[in-house]
């Protein structure tokens, strides 16, 4: 199993905006296709004006045909064309979960 690590740091003062427009747009196509979310977080202290996503997936295999198939979803689209501008920095970790660390939830498989 792995996690994907995502941070997008937004700029000054767009929070409130992004979130409301990925909960409403984004969100519902991504679980639509990955499923698997772990935790949907927003920085409080440290670097501000970032929201973290973590996914599990079973492989990089999955992930990677998971993520296909959000990429052509044409609301998926729609979606990054909403957020365009909306982002100052972004970066993607994939992780091993250790053998003792809880193990996440995975996705079901498509249908």
């Amino acid at each position: 199993m792995i996690v994907e690590h995502r941070t997008y740091t937004l700029k000054h003062g767009t929070m409130d905006d992004y979130l409301q427009r990925y909960r409403t747009h984004g969100l519902p196509v991504q679980m639509r296709h990955l499923g698997g979310l772990v935790g949907f977080y927003v920085s409080e202290i440290g670097p501000l004006n970032q929201v973290v996503h973590i996914w599990a997936y079973a492989s990089l295999a999955e992930r990677e045909r998971r993520r296909g198939h959000l990429e052509a979803d044409p609301e998926w689209a729609a979606f990054r064309q909403m957020n365009r501008g909306s982002f100052v920095a972004q970066e993607v970790k994939i992780m091993n979960v250790a053998p003792f660390s809880p193990q996440p939830a995975l996705p079901k498989e498509q249908g």
